[in-house]
């Protein structure tokens, strides 16, 4: 990728803040005209989701507040990949914690990205169950909201209306919906309800 047009030089980077949930760094870059100076980039650990989808067509979604925005709206469920953690065993217990219900069988990889690649890293994994079983209540007293099992025919109605909070929740849902909408999902649409 570095002899590819356009790419830019990196010389290092030191570290101006660091704890467990994100580093500061300034990094010694050179841009492809040939300008070079230091420039921010936020790195955060890595996250996993799990997106829950039942046999009613519908996705299980918090909603929640986010202070750093002001906002209420849909989220997924999931958390910070552990150190020594597979991403797929971090959707798991953070989909168990947040909401009581416990991700039955083998997860589907279904995405990986990096949300704003352009000034942060925060590599971000998306896996699929198909079934859950409720085995109690949430564990996660942070993660307070309203467990919904939200219609995935909804789901653009509260993108528009920016119900659907932060990238974790929008490319998951969208790749999801546009796999659904090229025969590689299927199913049918209900009613919204509390799990």
């Amino acid at each position: 990728m570095a002899n590819e047009h356009g790419a830019w030089k990196t010389y290092g980077e030191r570290l101006i803040y660091d704890n467990q949930w994100v580093k500061l760094g300034l990094a010694d870059v050179e841009a492809p005209n040939g300008e070079r100076w230091e420039y921010h980039v936020v790195h955060l650990a890595r996250i996993a989701i799990g997106l829950i989808v039942d046999e009613r067509d519908r996705v299980l979604m918090l909603w929640r507040y986010r202070f750093p925005t002001d906002q209420w709206g849909y989220e997924l469920l999931g958390g910070l990949v552990e150190d020594g953690e597979d991403p797929a065993d971090t959707a798991r217990r953070e989909v168990e914690e947040e909401t009581g219900y416990r991700p039955v069988g083998e997860p589907e990889h279904l995405v990986s990205f990096e949300p704003l690649p352009g000034q942060v890293t925060a590599d971000t994994d998306v896996y699929l169950w198909r079934k859950v079983e409720k085995v109690g209540e949430p564990t996660d007293t942070e993660e307070v909201g309203r467990l919904e099992w939200v219609p995935l025919s909804r789901v653009l109605e509260f993108v528009r209306r920016r119900e659907v909070l932060g990238a974790g929740a929008l490319v998951p849902l969208l790749y999801y919906l546009a796999l659904r909408g090229s025969g590689a999902a299927g199913g049918q649409d209900e009613a919204i309800e509390p799990a």
